[in-house]
């Protein structure tokens, strides 16, 4: 999956930038001489909720299209969200290494049983060709059946020419019973211990 993302050479400073609606960032890669451009804020954040991270982005707007993956997001709550953004620039056909997200589908069964799905990790990181790069992978967490089951790395389905760098006996998921809350002590009124004033008022009474 390949989506395109126009920008344009950064003019101005990165402050005036973000007040006019863009976001600041940087291009660079192994052949690539780093480029200071600006995106749209707007079209920068429909981008990425959409493609993520792991997805290859074509740039458009500079001088030739150029292949990149979102490297580094910067947010600051002063500039209302995205500050700026890195681009690496790949190179096609070369292998590259990077982050992969999880995404997790289903039901787990066990949950039913009185239990609590546990996500231990959301991404794990590959090596590929950018042409095979997957944009994620889905764990499907119906697997967990009982309390026993666990989704290892080893369990990913994995396309061909994707080598998985995390561990493969690294648990992505399980489901944990909760343990049940112990019932409440129910303590009678004539156990009570009475001291100070009401000591005195029980002696009156008494």
């Amino acid at each position: 999956m390949t989506v395109k993302l126009e920008v344009s050479k950064r003019t101005n400073k990165a402050d005036k930038d973000r007040k006019e609606g863009n976001v600041p960032g940087v291009v660079y890669g192994p052949k690539q001489e780093p480029v200071a451009i600006s995106v749209s804020k707007k079209v920068f954040q429909k981008t990425l909720e959409e493609a993520g991270e792991s997805t290859i982005i074509t740039l458009e707007g500079l001088d030739e299209p150029i292949e990149v993956l979102v490297h580094d997001v910067a947010f600051n709550a002063e500039f209302g969200g995205i500050s700026h953004v890195d681009f690496y620039a790949i190179e096609r056909g070369k292998e590259l290494t990077t982050d992969i997200a999880l995404h997790f589908i289903g039901e787990a069964p066990a949950v039913k049983l009185g239990g609590s799905l546990t996500k231990v990790l959301h991404e794990v990181e590959v090596t590929c060709r950018p042409s095979v790069l997957p944009s994620h992978f889905d764990v499907d967490v119906s697997a967990l059946v009982d309390f026993e089951s666990i989704i290892k790395v080893k369990d990913l389905n994995v396309p061909t020419g994707v080598k998985i760098n995390t561990d493969e006996e690294e648990v992505i998921a399980l489901v944990v019973e909760t343990e049940d809350e112990p019932e409440p002590e129910v303590v009678e009124a004539g156990d009570v211990p009475v001291v100070g004033a009401d000591k005195k008022e029980a002696e009156k009474e008494g």
